[in-house]
């Protein structure tokens, strides 16, 4: 019996776009949903040295620290037995250097939460997470496919978050198109995964930086209860900073220790 992985290549790249379109079309089935303003209201708000929401905003520290780490590894010799072609490593390096975007965005915004300085954060986040996807479109479909889509996609991920900084300016704010963008990869990965054979070892690495974002999004949503069943030591949303870097953490780490198969 054919697998998925033995189907016409065309087959496999449309049920890719498939899913796209099922996606959008249910996202946008929705009405506009508007960023809440009760969102910047975070459980812990202690200062610390004069630094207003200290651990909050401390703990961006360690996106930085994790796309520096990325980026050493990327420019270290080690990081060459990692690619079969040298740009592979390009999505990987918008990566990590997004992933530091993300903690001085992120760390902004904490310093005083309002959705203008709440759009750079996530304008980081969609960057990163659109690199990413293209580096696994790179591997699974093919390089020119995902070197090709790299420049959409973060037109794509740009484009939500600064549609959304413009609908909440007129008054109707929208979050849809940024939430699809990041469903899609949450999705378009795991599917590549399976539709097409690997050229490296290592994707239970690849499902496990998806499972860590997973997670770093319920600790925002639990950012209060969090606070509270630890008796204010720590928030959902100082641990999120932690485990969503712990991700990025994780696809050096993949990359480091994959093979070519």
């Amino acid at each position: 019996m054919m697998g998925w992985r033995d189907r016409d290549p065309h087959v496999k790249a449309l049920s890719l776009w498939l899913v796209v379109v099922a996606l959008a079309g249910a996202v946008f089935m929705l009405p506009p949903i508007p960023q809440p303003l009760q969102y910047h209201d975070l459980a812990d708000q202690r200062a610390c040295f004069g630094l207003p929401n200290c651990l909050d905003t401390v703990s961006n520290l360690l996106f930085v620290l994790a796309g520096v780490a990325g980026l050493r590894f990327l420019y270290n010799t080690a990081a060459q037995r990692a690619f079969i072609e040298a740009r592979e490593a390009l999505p990987y390096a918008l990566f990590f250097f997004a992933a530091i975007l993300v903690g001085f965005g992120s760390g902004f915004y904490h310093l005083a939460p309002d959705n203008d300085r709440l759009l750079w954060d996530r304008a980081a986040i969609a960057l990163a997470f659109m690199a990413w996807l293209s580096a696994i479109l790179c591997e699974r479909v093919s390089l020119r496919s995902g070197l090709w889509l790299l420049p959409l996609l973060i037109a794509a991920g740009l484009g939500s978050v600064f549609y959304w900084g413009w609908s909440e300016g007129r008054g109707v704010g929208d979050l849809r198109p940024y939430g699809l963008m990041q469903l899609a990869p949450m999705l378009l990965i795991p599917l590549s995964l399976r539709l097409y054979a690997p050229r490296y070892s290592g994707d239970r690495d690849i499902l496990a930086v998806l499972g860590l974002y997973g997670l770093a999004l319920l600790f925002d949503l639990g950012d209060r209860p969090v606070f509270e069943l630890s008796g204010g030591l720590v928030s959902g949303h100082t641990l999120k900073h932690g485990v969503a870097a712990l991700a990025v953490v994780w696809v050096m780490l993949h990359l480091s220790r994959r093979r070519i198969l």
